[in-house]
């Protein structure tokens, strides 16, 4: 009996052996999909609405992000009186950042573009990757997590490390800008909560700009397919020049 017994615990950790050899990017997608709730809860998602709080050093700093899914997203913070936003859509982006020295709403940059396009879906480039013709790979994998890279149609590089426990992102990492300098930026997701609708979203997530520079943010609230306006993440025309010989407006 303890010779069967023995052989059944060596078949098993054999099979668990190849059972992980086996796991491929697709597989530990799969999975994933399933821990944030299953593709039929995903597919009712069409808008998430955040009130936030940054901690950025000493200051704490509200603020708000949406994301309409598929067309647009649009993350506002307001700072020592001045709001900074930051808008994606489909076909480009743009901001407002007084505190960089841009007070209208300008167009983003095709890289800042680019690398940020993605947070215009609720999956971000991964749960839809081959849809939107991105590509998958599994770079490696140990007892406690799985790296997988993430390549989009535009060549924009991201590498994604889940938690092989319970197949939930724990970073994202992927090159980016700070103070015009290349750098990758890590961000770290935590605390993940199941809403109403039982998709399950981070409600902390820290950023780190290549060591040079680091922040938090808390969620203070999440609301699924609340009605949001799309206009919001439209750029705002600038005003017209004033006209030789007439006064402006009271």
């Amino acid at each position: 009996m303890h010779r069967i017994l023995r052989s059944i615990a060596v078949f098993s950790v054999f099979a668990g052996a190849i059972s992980l050899g086996a796991q491929t990017a697709n597989d530990i997608l799969a999975r994933h999909v399933t821990a944030v709730g299953g593709k039929d809860v995903i597919s009712q998602v069409k808008s998430i609405s955040m009130e936030t709080t940054t901690h950025a050093g000493e200051n704490d700093i509200p603020g708000t992000m949406v994301i309409l899914d598929g067309v647009a997203s649009r993350t506002e913070m307001a700072i020592n009186g001045a709001v900074v936003v930051q808008c994606f859509t489909a076909k480009g982006g743009w901001m407002v950042n007084p505190m960089a020295g841009i007070t209208v709403p300008t167009p983003m940059p095709d890289d800042q573009y680019l690398a940020g396009k993605s947070q215009i879906y609720v999956g971000g480039d991964l749960h839809d990757y081959a849809a939107l013709g991105n590509k998958l790979e599994l770079l490696s994998k140990d007892a406690n997590t799985y790296t997988v890279k993430l390549t989009t149609k535009d060549n924009i590089e991201s590498t994604y490390v889940f938690d092989a426990a319970t197949y939930l992102v724990k970073s994202i990492a992927r090159k980016g800008k700070f103070q015009n300098q290349d750098v990758i930026v890590t961000t770290n997701l935590s605390d993940y909560r199941k809403t109403d609708i039982g998709l399950v979203v981070p409600f902390a997530f820290s950023v780190d700009f290549g060591g040079q520079f680091s922040l938090s943010v808390t969620v203070n609230k999440a609301e699924i397919n609340k009605a949001v306006d799309p206009d919001i993440c439209a750029m705002p025309k600038a005003s017209p020049p004033p006209v030789a010989g007439k006064s402006a407006p009271n």
